[in-house]
């Protein structure tokens, strides 16, 4: 039903409202309404937030975002963890309709008096509508000081003193009506008409929803390795051996340097026998291979249990504690599947498909085939399922995991994720799941819907400029209110063509867009030494994958020898850090390059707002070019939004290279030229002042 103001199109909202919306704790974000009346006379709107507790706060104003498209919004930042809400209000606005038309007749002489007088009783009915809670934030001209002991009056009486004197200013017949005018036009009455709006016919909304989580939901750069290769012995003609959660624990320093927030790990349980794998997915393993570490569950049990080979459970939990003595946190994989020699197949063989041959089904991708692999079918005994998943998914939050990476949820009901999602959020809000689904838009989109905290993307196969422009607009604005997305930039099983073919250019190219576009990003290992062979042509499998044997690397002789990208890496984890623009979503925006294979985008963190000239500082400003020919020299020239970077048309700056140490003199059009085999791009920060650095 049309409320007395209509208020339509709310933003953000999920489902019509039904489940809420995403944010983190500190992250800005916009609430946008569509707000209009019949007739010409002004209307207004605002937002009230509701803290987890229920407790209302002050009207925020919102602002039409463009004149004439009735859509109206203001940026809110929601400080703590918990489920908030917000509504919207609407109303008509007397003061805003009498400025108008006082400001069409007073100048021409006409009704002036008659004018004044009636926005003098306007003004008189806002001061008798002054609220404390409204007063703390106006700006209000200092009063002189005086040696006087009495007790200063509260703002509630200076505010509405103030309007009560802008009344009498307008009913002063000494004063031609042009100058009483022109005094409520003024930048301070405008600010305290803002703070105090006499709102008539006012009409608000239900409330909708917010879930507001930890940070770490929104901001971090992830590190995906193999326990089992770190400290790993392949030798020649002597059977390997794996290494061990207290061999891998000397690799994560090198990772902490790097400036990785999380590390995450593949399944760690124990891995079947039958119909194992062995090197490059083949169906001859020798009786030393590995395995598939999702291929879970032998004879020493199931998904709550640690390989033998990577140690024990008390060497898990001192793994755990290395990570965050050094300021990561693990992210363990949650992968729904069995061996044929899972405790689960014996204990519950109900649980599975089972096939005309009485055979249990086992998991098929056509034409990729995983006989090491038992899905589980949700279907056939759904409590007893969800009972046990939810006990093991507790097992390993008592182990101190609080990050879930879960493989291939959209082959699992949505149903179950909601129900899992919702029971452990009810008692450990701060532990987050990521969606690994690689799947149909639909699907990705509804599992952000019903609670995962991220979910991977697409970001692999998006490699050219309209692509990535595309895509990443969707991710940053379309759908951030529910879909946080994690840019892995490579995975075990995806090696993109991309990397393939462009050396380490392309994986600097592939490095920056991601750490510099979404506030989350991602790698496994082997990122940084460049590894991009493939298991044949045409395939993104790697060649001799981790996924089936053990890969010792030397990490030290490669840095060494100038092979690596760590350095890169942390440059990139390291600036993150440093600028909160970089720890955003929804502040993406793309500048038009005269050349298709470069691409230009910013972050933006705006400063303060000025209630006198109605804009925000510039604030924390990221720039980025990018060289997307991993090949081949680039050059053109970046045609800047200027006012998404807070800046006039017209201004001049100074950009500094984070890259390279260079700066430059920069205007709206900007000539750059990026050789891919020495800087594949530019980051840069922006200042005012001389071109050369302080």
């Amino acid at each position: 039903m049309i409320g007395r103001i209509p208020i339509q199109d709310i933003h953000p909202v999920v489902d019509c409202g039904k489940r809420p919306a995403k944010a983190a704790a500190g992250e800005s974000f916009e609430i946008t309404a569509i707000v209009f009346r019949e007739g010409h006379d002004a209307v207004a709107a605002g937002v009230v937030l509701f803290d987890p507790d229920g407790v209302p706060g002050r009207l925020r104003p919102m602002r039409e975002l463009a004149p004439g498209t009735d859509r109206w919004g203001v940026d809110v930042t929601l400080p703590a963890e918990g489920l908030w809400s917000y509504r919207v209000e609407a109303w008509s606005d007397p003061i805003a309709t009498w400025l108008h038309d006082a400001g069409i007749k007073i100048p021409r002489g006409l009704d002036s008096d008659l004018m004044c007088e009636e926005g003098a009783r306007l003004f008189d009915r806002a001061a008798r509508a002054v609220r404390a809670a409204d007063c703390p934030d106006v700006p209000l001209r200092p009063r002189k000081t005086t040696t006087s002991k009495a007790k200063p009056k509260d703002p509630v009486c200076g505010h509405r003193a103030a309007l009560q004197a802008m009344a009498a200013r307008l009913r002063d017949d000494d004063v031609d009506p042009r100058a009483r005018f022109a005094a409520a036009q003024l930048p301070e009455t405008q600010a305290l008409i803002a703070a105090h709006p006499l709102r008539e016919l006012v009409t608000r909304t239900v409330r909708y929803k917010v879930m507001v989580d930890r940070r770490r939901a929104l901001f971090g750069s992830w590190y995906e390795f193999f326990p089992r290769s770190e400290g790993a012995i392949v030798e020649e003609g002597v059977a390997p051996k794996s290494g061990t959660f207290k061999t891998a624990e000397k690799r994560l320093p090198a990772v902490a340097q790097m400036g990785f927030d999380v590390v995450y790990l593949p399944p760690i349980h124990p891995i079947g026998t039958a119909y194992r794998k062995g090197p490059n997915n083949t169906l001859t393993p020798e009786p030393y291979d590995p395995g598939s570490p999702w291929a879970i569950g032998a004879e020493e049990g199931g998904h709550d249990a640690v390989h033998p080979d990577l140690g024990t459970i008390d060497d898990f939990d001192s793994f755990v504690a290395r990570t965050r003595e050094l300021g990561m946190e693990i992210a363990l994989d949650l992968a729904l599947q069995c061996s044929p020699d899972h405790p689960w197949v014996k204990e519950h063989p109900e649980w599975f498909n089972i096939r005309a041959d009485g055979s249990i089904a086992y998991a098929e991708n056509p034409p990729k085939k995983y006989q090491d692999i038992y899905p589980l079918n949700f279907d056939k005994d759904p409590e007893g399922i969800y009972r046990e998943v939810l006990r093991v998914v507790r097992h390993w939050m008592d182990h101190g995991v609080r990050i879930f990476r879960v493989d291939n949820p959209h082959t699992k009901p949505v149903a179950f994720w909601e129900r899992l999602l919702r029971d452990v959020r009810n008692t450990d809000p701060d532990v987050l799941f990521l969606a690994e689904a690689f799947t149909r838009p639909a699907m990705m989109r509804t599992l952000g819907r019903v609670g995962f905290h991220q979910s991977y993307t697409y970001y692999t196969w998006r490699n050219s400029k309209p692509e990535l422009e595309e895509y990443l607009t969707e991710l940053s604005h379309e759908t951030a209110h529910f879909m946080r997305p994690n840019l892995f930039v490579n995975t075990p099983d995806i090696l993109h063509e991309y990397l393939q073919q462009g050396g380490l250019p392309a994986f600097k190219i592939r490095a920056v867009l991601a750490a510099m576009m979404s506030p989350t990003w991602g790698v496994y290992a082997g990122y940084e030494l460049g590894e991009n062979v493939p298991v044949r042509p045409g395939s993104e499998e790697y060649l001799d994958s981790e996924k089936y044997q053990y890969r010792p690397r030397d990490w030290q002789a490669a840095e060494r020898e100038g092979r690596s990208l760590a350095p890169f890496i942390t440059q990139l984890n390291l600036f993150r850090r440093a600028h909160p623009a970089l720890q955003e979503l929804r502040n993406l925006r793309f500048h038009s390059v005269d050349q298709p294979a470069v691409i230009c985008f910013s972050k933006r963190l705006p400063g303060a707002y000025d209630t006198a000239t109605r804009r925000h500082a510039i604030g924390d400003v990221v720039l980025t070019v990018v060289n997307l020919d991993p090949h081949n020299t680039h050059e053109g020239t970046v045609f800047l939004d200027m006012p998404a970077l807070g800046l006039d048309w017209h201004a001049e700056f100074v950009v500094d290279d984070e890259l390279s140490g260079e700066s430059y003199r920069w205007r709206q059009a900007n000539y750059v030229r990026l050789d891919p085999h020495v800087n594949p791009a530019h980051i840069f920060t922006l200042r005012h002042g001389s071109a050369h650095r302080p």
